[in-house]
């Protein structure tokens, strides 16, 4: 980063072309993209950041909703993105001399959610928005290094780089990296801080390599953090400071939780932080924020906001001795014979055995009850036992502390489970 004050990734035509324009980043590298946005933040009007899944049918309608004018590209974009508008390439590294720079505009920033049920939004964002959970923040003095195992062009990937940008510095994932290489490269780097969803964790611990590293902040978001994966890392980093955060594109970084245990103390929906409002309403948190985002773009955009200024979050939570605890997404209910079934709520319950390392529960179509609950389950070690029998084990431990209808019907002991770029669970239906 430090290169940039003398010498430029994109030159000064690109840049002086790129001036005002709305722009769709179709970079396909981390850091040729990284570079990208250190350079047109300021310069351009919009900066779109397109995820490295974009799907090629999805092309037109984000440049329609994105009203985008020109395109920054690098080898590995795809000749299947080309669009007929004008294109710039942006190298892996600095190599034409940097134009004079100055901050002309405050740069709209656009991210795209995952868009696994169709064509992704656009969510509008400001740097400022971006920056709220941690704009306070005085720049560190030791040396830090961070890193994360999501891509920089989610939420979550790029709080970490704007956080590194202003306090330490960065290093980048690969996704032709396995979680061994990466977690080596990591170690041998001297990272820090280390962030990632809870399945971003439970693969790392499944990989054999997780204590190569020896991090002084781990951090989880993205999914529901239960007490078996927290504790997992406390046992594994115990000089670490283990903290899981809520957090969503539109929504943006609701809290911090820092005392081990799942779930949040039921205080903060009691008044105000920092800017921060939150509600439960209908069991589902709802969040007001200097840090949520200004709106969705496009001719047809939903609105993103209720009247109140809260965003509706879809998440459930339950409120038990004074603590809210994340049921699971409002959309994944599994619904059995009319009861509600949140897979999370048994996944945590499942991830609680020692034995186990991760697990997915799921609905499988049932002609009695119009669904039945399944669990797939990921050991932390090969069975020592007959699977038939620890499948029988773990059953019996759902029944010990679940309603009836939310006991998994079967329960299989699989080598892996799928995630998703954005590093969750894939939770496709049965």
């Amino acid at each position: 980063m430090a290169s940039l004050a003398t010498r430029s990734a994109l030159g000064a035509p690109a840049l002086a072309a790129l001036r005002d324009r709305s722009v769709l980043l179709l970079a396909r590298g981390q850091l040729s993209a990284a570079l990208a946005l250190l350079e047109l933040d300021g310069v351009a009007r919009r900066l779109v950041l397109a995820t490295p899944d974009l799907a090629a049918a999805h092309l037109p309608q984000v440049l329609r909703s994105g009203e985008i004018q020109a395109l920054v590209i690098d080898p590995e974009t795809p000749a299947e993105f080309a669009s007929g508008l004008p294109a710039f390439s942006v190298g892996a590294e600095p190599h034409a001399p940097a134009p004079a720079r100055a901050c002309e505009r405050a740069s709209e920033w656009v991210l795209l959610t995952s868009g696994t049920s169709g064509a992704p939004k656009l969510v509008l964002h400001t740097l400022a928005s971006l920056r709220h959970a941690f704009a306070g923040d005085v720049p560190a003095t030791d040396a830090r290094r961070w890193s994360t195992f999501y891509d920089i062009r989610r939420y979550g990937g790029l709080q970490i780089f704007l956080r590194a940008v202003q306090s330490g510095g960065l290093v980048l994932s690969d996704p032709q990296e396995s979680v061994e290489d990466f977690l080596a490269r990591a170690a041998r780097e001297g990272v820090t801080h280390l962030s990632g969803t809870p399945s971003h964790w439970r693969k790392a611990l499944m990989s054999g390599q997780a204590r190569r590293i020896a991090p002084q902040y781990v951090r989880l978001s993205g999914e529901l953090a239960d007490q078996g994966i927290l504790d997992a890392l406390a046992s594994t980093y115990p000089a670490a400071l283990v903290a899981h955060a809520f957090a969503s594109t539109e929504a943006g970084v609701a809290f911090e939780v820092r005392d081990g245990r799942a779930g949040f103390p039921a205080r903060l929906l009691e008044g105000e932080s920092s800017g921060v409002e939150l509600r439960v309403s209908e069991e589902t948190l709802r969040i007001r924020s200097p840090g949520t985002a200004l709106r969705y773009l496009g001719p047809e955009a939903e609105p993103l906001r209720g009247r109140d200024g809260f965003v509706d979050t879809g998440d459930r939570v339950e409120i038990r001795d004074g603590r809210g605890y994340f049921l699971g997404r409002r959309s994944g209910v599994i619904n059995v014979g009319g009861l509600k079934v949140h897979p999370e709520e048994v996944e945590a319950v499942l991830n609680a055995d020692p034995r186990v390392r991760m697990s997915l529960v799921r609905a499988r179509r049932s002609p009695i009850t119009g669904a039945v609950v399944t669990a797939e389950v990921v050991l932390r070690e090969p069975p020592g036992e007959e699977p038939a029998r620890l499948a029988r084990e773990l059953t019996e431990r759902c029944r010990a502390v679940l309603a009836p209808h939310k006991v998994p019907t079967t329960i299989k002991i699989v080598p892996g489970l799928a995630l998703a770029p954005s590093g969750k669970l894939v939770r496709s239906g049965a």
